[in-house]
């Protein structure tokens, strides 16, 4: 009978921890979607985008993605952003698609301008760039690195690659 208050008690304890742990990841995870305005931006490319994702200014949460389509006719991505309502961003404010990290996770990186008006409910921004391709980014940079190394190689051919200024290298066997 002790045995079995004991293991009552204990299971209660997980659970109250269990409990409070779920209220604590909810409340620092900012999954709570912003109240504000709409505003929409126009990419060629929006990566892993998805709704809800943050907007953010400055790095600090300001707005959330609220929804996303294809215009038909040019075959770029609208992206609807709600934005906070304090937040009044210049019209000629930049909106970057920019990844979280290494392992995925992207967001809207806002850059405010310096217009004095403001962009209206229902407005659009502009100046975009979309998301770009970390994969195709390190190849570029790796077989771009290997034609650099190839013309490298061709010219130092006859000469002392250690030090070009020494002239031609010596034939194998020559004294």
């Amino acid at each position: 009978m002790k045995n079995n208050m004991i293991e009552t008690v204990l299971g209660a304890v997980v659970l109250l921890v269990a409990g409070v742990f779920v209220v604590f990841a909810y409340s620092n995870a900012s999954l709570r979607t912003s109240i504000g305005y709409e505003v929409r931006a126009r990419f060629d490319r929006v990566g892993d985008l998805k709704q809800g994702d943050d907007v953010k200014l400055a790095g600090i949460k300001v707005g959330s993605v609220t929804s996303q389509k294809l215009d038909p006719k040019t075959y770029q991505a609208i992206v609807t952003l709600t934005i906070e309502s304090n937040v009044k961003l210049p019209t000629d404010t930049a909106a970057e698609v920019a990844l979280a990290g290494l392992l995925g996770g992207s967001y809207v990186l806002l850059t405010p301008g310096g217009a004095n008006a403001s962009i209206q409910p229902g407005g659009e921004i502009t100046v975009t760039q979309g998301a770009v391709n970390l994969i195709d980014l390190i190849g570029k940079a790796m077989f771009s690195s290997k034609d650099g190394l190839d013309k490298n190689d061709a010219g130092a051919k006859g000469t002392d690659a250690a030090n070009p200024l020494l002239g031609p290298a010596p034939a194998p066997g020559a004294k």
